[in-house]
């Protein structure tokens, strides 16, 4: 997730008191207002993508391949780009990607269109969704899924965080540093701990959402129904 924006770029006094309501906290920490990042930070970040099955592997390596791509620019420009991704990679299905001959990242490469119609146009992080997806499939194969091998780095539990400041939250832990470490000896591309942390925070391996505000409590409470108290 981007981080706050520049001081020349801060809201005004009037609009400073409104992003001071706690349901709109993620405002003033990334800058982002639109609907669609609205949505996402309300319904989506936080909330444990956790069980099993095949879909949920998939969404797994949805967020993987999204958080990778962001590398060098904002979440914001990601989000608005989702269904292009997901179109462009047929919704992430982990097997359907492995498979993909070479062809298909110069197709991409090539693909019409601008803005949030199409994805980032950058070889490297085509490339190494690509690869990502075959290595996927392999610690799916050890662990028993996808799944299983990404939140063993937290041992099958989300770690509930209570942040009283937003500017307490990290951008990276001791956890994201584990799983990049690993994932990188294993192969995978764009997984540094910082990206790893942003995937660690949006599927909710851990509840980053500062306590006093009303999605930390709607995460809190998913938790607690499917992972016990």
């Amino acid at each position: 997730m981007a981080q706050k924006r520049p001081a020349s770029q801060q809201a005004t006094p009037a609009k400073r008191r409104k992003l001071q309501d706690p349901a709109a906290w993620y405002e003033s920490y990334s800058g982002a207002t639109a609907d669609y990042y609205k949505r996402y930070m309300d319904k989506e970040w936080g909330v444990p993508i956790y069980g099993p099955g095949r879909s949920r592997d998939n969404k797994l390596f949805e967020m993987l391949s999204l958080e990778g791509a962001q590398a060098g620019l904002s979440w914001d420009t990601i989000l608005r780009k989702r269904e292009a991704y997901r179109r462009a990679f047929d919704n992430f299905d982990i097997a359907k990607v492995a498979a993909y001959p070479p062809s298909k990242v110069t197709s991409l490469l090539k693909s019409p269109g601008e803005g949030s119609a199409v994805i980032v146009k950058n070889r490297g992080k085509i490339e190494s969704v690509i690869r990502n997806a075959k290595l996927s499939l392999q610690a799916a194969e050890e662990y028993g899924s996808f799944c299983k091998f990404l939140w063993s780095f937290v041992k099958g539990r989300p770690k509930v965080n209570r942040w009283k400041n937003m500017k307490r939250i990290p951008v990276v832990t001791k956890e994201a540093m584990e799983m990049s470490k690993e994932l990188k000896k294993r192969g995978f591309g764009f997984v540094g701990p910082t990206i790893c942390y942003a995937l660690m925070q949006s599927i909710g391996m851990v509840n980053d959402h500062p306590v006093n505000s009303p999605q930390w409590k709607r995460v809190n409470d998913i938790v607690e129904r499917r992972f016990g108290k």
